[in-house]
C-alpha cells in the first residue's frame, strides 16, 4: 500500500482542537460567503530568478470555507480548481474525491481529481518521515513555485500543529487539507488558503509547512 494512503487514509476528517475547524452554524455562515482571494494575477508578478529572494507570486482564487468537519479535502481542492475557472460545488468535488465523514483518503485523491478536471499536470509528492529532510524542503519550494508560476494552486495534506508568521497556531491533529495560493521571498514564505481557519488566509515559512506535511503528501 502506498505510504500516503497508509498514513493518511481515513484520518483526515479535520479533528477539532484549539485553532481548528469551523463548525456548527458559524461554519455554515462562513461557508456560504464566497470571496475572491488573492486577486493579483499570476502573470503580473515577477518569476523568481536563481537566488532571488524578492520574487513573489499570488494566484487568484475563489475562497470557500468548508461547511462541516470532514469537507476540508473538497473545499481545498475546490479553491485550487477555481484558479483555473472550474466552478464546481464542494459536493461535486467531494463525490469525485470519495470523501466520507471519515474524510478524504490522501493526496493521491486530490491529485487524481485535479488532473481529471484540469488536464493532467498535477503530481503527488510524499514527505514520508516525521520531519522533512532538507532536500524535501527544497523540493517543496521548487514544486510550489513551479505550480504557482503556471497558475496552479497546490493542495497539501497536513497533520498536527504549525504556527504562522503572525504567531497564531493552527492545529489539526486528525489531519487536514489546505491550499497554497502564493509565495514570496523566492518561496521561503508561502500563502495558505485554509478552508477551516477563522481567518481565511495566512503566511507560513516553507520549513514549518514542510514539517506540517510530514507523513502526508501534496498535489502540485
Amino acid at each position: 500500500m502506498n505510504p500516503i494512503v497508509r498514513k493518511s487514509g481515513l484520518s483526515v476528517a479535520c479533528l477539532l482542537v484549539a485553532g481548528g475547524c469551523v463548525v456548527g452554524p458559524a461554519a455554515a455562515a462562513h461557508a456560504a460567503r464566497t470571496e475572491p482571494l488573492m486577486s493579483v494575477r499570476a502573470d503580473k508578478v515577477d518569476k523568481p530568478g536563481r537566488g532571488d529572494k524578492r520574487a513573489e507570486r499570488m494566484v487568484g482564487v475563489e475562497y470557500q470555507a468548508q461547511p462541516n468537519f470532514y469537507y476540508c479535502g473538497p473545499a481545498a481542492t475546490r479553491i485550487a480548481l477555481s484558479a483555473q475557472g472550474k466552478a464546481l460545488s464542494q459536493d461535486e468535488v467531494a463525490e469525485r474525491l470519495g470523501t466520507t465523514e471519515a474524510g478524504t483518503d490522501s493526496a493521491l485523491d486530490t491529485t487524481r481529481v485535479l488532473n481529471e478536471l484540469t488536464g493532467g499536470k498535477y503530481r503527488t509528492t510524499e514527505i514520508p518521515g516525521p520531519v522533512a529532510k532538507p532536500e524535501e524542503v527544497d523540493r517543496l519550494r521548487e514544486d510550489v513555485v513551479r505550480a504557482l508560476d503556471e497558475g496552479r494552486p497546490v493542495v497539501a495534506n497536513i497533520k498536527g500543529t504549525a504556527v504562522d508568521t503572525d504567531g497564531a497556531p493552527h492545529s489539526y491533529e486528525g489531519g487536514h487539507y489546505l491550499t497554497l495560493v502564493g509565495y514570496r521571498d523566492g518561496g521561503d514564505l508561502l500563502r495558505i488558503a485554509d478552508p477551516a481557519a477563522p481567518q481565511a488566509e495566512y503566511w507560513m515559512t516553507l520549513e514549518k509547512l514542510a514539517n506540517w506535511i510530514a507523513e502526508r503528501g501534496y498535489s502540485s
